[in-house]
């Protein structure tokens, strides 16, 4: 059975909800795992009802507007926090690992594959998810002039234990989940973790596929979607 892991993103230690990627239009979470949008209530609510770990954004620290590090931290007593939260370089990673079990390397925010190589060459694998960042077909990267097919080879080379699809056009919308990503990182699909826009009748076809984990957002907290 595919493990779900319930999606988190924080404003102002407040869970949000929103889509495709615009942070400017989100708005406090609504979830049938707490009366409120505070996180460590929702960790509990999504604790008591199976969850073994969560996925935070902390839009805060990635839009460098502030942070939401110490409500991580206290959620991450609850449930093992796999955060991204705008790891820019070696430096970012080591500072953050304070306060969550994993941190998320992903394409949107590294500075560069050297400094990937870096964190890859100083701590343990399973503390480190790469994020390989998706928007309109194309790698999503402020800094990394690369393509798709480039950043395979940087995977095999770095060989992460776990690496996240995120299909960023897609997060919120429950629109399914395009298996033509999938089929591009086919080889590495024992390390998987999907996520964006996913529903129900995608939970399935995923499991055949051989995908261990998968990212559940809007899906999980209105109830589309069940932990177990």
């Amino acid at each position: 059975m595919i493990e779900i892991v319930p999606v988190l993103d924080l404003i102002g230690n407040q869970a949000v909800s929103g889509k495709s990627g615009n942070r400017s239009t989100y708005t406090p979470l609504n979830t049938i795992y707490a009366p409120n949008s505070d996180p460590l209530n929702i960790a509990n609510g999504l604790e008591l009802n199976g969850a073994k770990e969560i996925y935070i954004a902390d839009l805060d620290l990635i839009e460098k507007q502030g942070n939401n590090l110490y409500k991580i931290k206290d959620v991450n007593t609850v449930l093992p926090v796999m955060l991204d939260c705008g790891i820019r370089d070696f430096e970012s990673f080591k500072f953050y690992l304070d306060f969550a079990y994993k941190l998320i390397v992903a394409t949107e925010t590294i500075e560069s594959i050297d400094e990937m190589r870096k964190i890859f060459d100083t701590f343990p694998r399973e503390r480190i998810v790469v994020s390989v960042d998706i928007k309109d077909g194309q790698l999503y990267s402020n800094n990394l002039d690369m393509s798709l097919e480039e950043f395979r080879d940087v995977l095999r080379e770095l060989d992460p234990n776990e690496i996240i699809l995120l299909n960023i056009s897609d997060v919120g919308t429950g629109n399914g989940y395009d298996i033509r990503f999938l089929d591009d990182f086919k080889e590495f699909k024992d390390k998987i973790i999907i996520g964006g826009g996913i529903n129900q009748e995608d939970l399935e076809p995923l499991e055949r596929y051989g995908v261990k984990k998968a990212l559940i957002g809007t899906a999980l907290h209105n109830g589309s979607i069940s932990i177990l």
